[in-house]
């Protein structure tokens, strides 16, 4: 058996995350400057991590240049446009960054096993994604697409906490009973998804997520080594004193404040 690696303490891994979400600052205004075009997709088993490590990138970050698209059911409409097209209404413009918490993926695994598309449709898409992702790195766009890859141990346990944990009780779908009643149709499904979209031009970089530190830590690192971007120095600032003159607050008793429980 291998040997597990030690755990991250609590103190290095706020402090690496401090320093890649500063870094992550760094990037996003290179993509701002430059009018980068960045979309990440972030796929996976339920319970995989992946909406922890999108809070972690967004956390300390601009939302008018990076946003997080988390489509839900298609519409009755929807259901007759072009698959893609939803998503591409969603891609970013000059000097955006666009992460997708799952995207068109959906059709080659949930939606397979769900059978919630017909053979034809998961055909067509397995056939016809490759050349949609060239289209849009042609295009200028930089796609980046992480899997998150959990144990079937880690993920029950992770299950039993969102059954039990309030907080996390909201997390919990029928659809993650499908998922531990289907697991090797979903693996299955995975691995015809890599052989068809695992591709050069636009590769699958797999997470190890069984540990939520480090999972976040590694796929945030990872991201900064594929997203192209140097410092940018800012112009120094000499704040002038405030001008109070001619200003009257009003009395503090006229207004509404909420009540300070705390």
């Amino acid at each position: 058996m291998a040997e597990q690696p030690k755990k991250v303490s609590n103190d290095t891994y706020e402090q690496e995350l401090k320093h890649l979400q500063t870094e992550l600052v760094k990037m996003q205004e290179w993509v701002k400057l430059k009018g980068l075009r960045v979309v990440v997709l972030f796929e996976g088993r339920d319970a995989a991590g992946k909406g922890g490590v999108i809070k972690r990138i967004i956390e300390k970050l601009n939302p008018r240049v990076c946003r997080v698209v988390a489509l839900g059911v298609p519409t009755e409409k929807e259901k007759t446009q072009w698959y893609f097209q939803r998503y591409v209404s969603e891609l970013p413009s000059a000097g955006e960054i666009v992460l997708f918490d799952r995207s068109w993926y959906n059709r080659a695994v949930v939606e397979h096993v769900m059978e919630f598309c017909d053979k034809n449709q998961y055909e067509e898409f397995m056939r016809t994604c490759p050349e949609f992702e060239r289209m849009l790195i042609r295009s200028g766009i930089l796609l980046i697409k992480y899997w998150f890859s959990v144990s079937d141990e880690v993920q029950d346990k992770r299950f039993k906490e969102r059954v039990t944990t309030e907080l996390k009780r909201w997390k919990f779908s029928p659809m993650d009973l499908q998922s531990r009643s289907r697991w090797a149709e979903y693996s299955k499904a995975k691995d015809a998804m890599f052989a068809y979209t695992d591709t050069k031009h636009s590769p699958w970089f797999v997470v190890n997520a069984d540990n939520k530190k480090r999972a976040r830590l590694n796929c945030i690192d990872h991201l900064l080594s594929i997203v192209p971007y140097e410092s940018i120095e800012y112009p120094k600032i000499e704040l002038p004193p405030i001008n109070k003159e001619g200003y009257i607050r009003t009395p503090i008793d006229e207004q509404t404040f909420i009540p300070e429980i705390y």
